[in-house]
């Protein structure tokens, strides 16, 4: 397949990049150049803005992978270039997209975010993140059709990705793991090999539609007592430290976003690795010599 990745140098999407290479696929990027520009040297880049993506009306693709689709005019821009000229556009899109943060076992078809009356398409602030969200999906599906996948996920983990870094960090380093977050609050996240490899097969296979990509729901202590087992005799869990890094309330306002249904994309070919295994993986990418990067918040 000849895959065209916009973005593709940063935390997933180095990922992505990754499994497409290790699939055979012949591989384009289109970004500014600017974020760790001297990887996948053998790779065609094509150095360009999301503003002003001319340059990309010169090539045609199989598949497009939209890892840095935020802003609402970038989006509407690269679409109407790339119209024509690919088979199909997956977009990396978000669980943040629910009009609902309380609802259980919400499903795709469950009701969406409004766009706030005047917003600013050509600016980003985290108010319109969801917001946003919403209105690329629609806009992509307007210009595609059923040659477009939106692929909703949440806390994505694992090598080169920030989530949940501080406990592999701990672990790696014989130090007590911490969490803000209740015990009880519900969690969903998703290993980000597993993430990118969905991604190239919604792409590879032309499958439409939107898809929670996330994993099953725990709860945080379950899911700590799970990361635990990935070093011998671990420290106990330290709840409620002074540094808060999920940054989710206490009061169950947020519950539902994290008990979303992932049934949809589990039938069409989402594979989901045992969380052992994903915290035994990033404690030995940390004991390699890596450190996680910074949350983006």
């Amino acid at each position: 397949m000849r895959l065209l990745v916009l973005g593709g140098t940063k935390n997933l999407g180095r990922h992505v990049v990754e499994a497409a290479l290790a699939d055979g696929h012949e591989v384009t990027l289109f970004n500014r150049g600017q974020t760790n520009p001297g990887l996948f040297p053998s790779v065609r880049r094509i150095v360009g803005d999301r503003a002003a993506p001319d340059a990309l009306a010169a090539g045609e693709w199989d598949g497009v992978i939209d890892m840095s689709g935020f802003l609402v005019r970038d989006v509407s821009l690269s679409a109407s270039v790339l119209r024509d000229r690919c088979g199909h556009y997956t977009y990396m899109s978000s669980i943040a997209v629910y009009a609902s943060k309380t609802t259980p076992g919400m499903t795709e078809s469950a009701p969406l975010l409004p766009w706030p009356a005047d917003a600013p398409e050509d600016h980003f602030t985290m108010d319109l993140y969801g917001p946003s969200k919403v209105r690329n999906e629609s806009l992509l599906t307007a210009t595609f059709g059923d040659r477009t996948a939106a692929v909703r996920s949440g806390f994505v983990v694992g090598p080169y990705n920030p989530d949940f870094g501080n406990w592999g960090w701990a672990l790696a380093h014989n130090l007590p793991m911490e969490c803000a977050a209740r015990p009880d609050q519900p969690i969903q996240y998703i290993d980000a090999r597993d993430l990118a490899a969905f991604l190239l097969h919604l792409t590879a296979n032309h499958i439409p539609g939107p898809f929670n990509a996330v994993g099953p729901t725990h709860t945080m202590s379950q899911l700590a007592d799970a990361w635990r087992t990935a070093v011998p005799n671990p420290h106990p869990i330290n709840w409620f430290p002074p540094e808060d890094r999920f940054h989710l309330p206490h009061n169950g306002t947020n519950d539902g976003t994290f008990q979303l249904d992932n049934s949809r994309a589990l039938s069409v070919g989402l594979h989901l690795r045992p969380d052992q295994q994903i915290a035994r993986d990033y404690v030995s990418w940390v004991l390699d010599g890596n450190t996680p990067p910074d949350p983006p918040h």
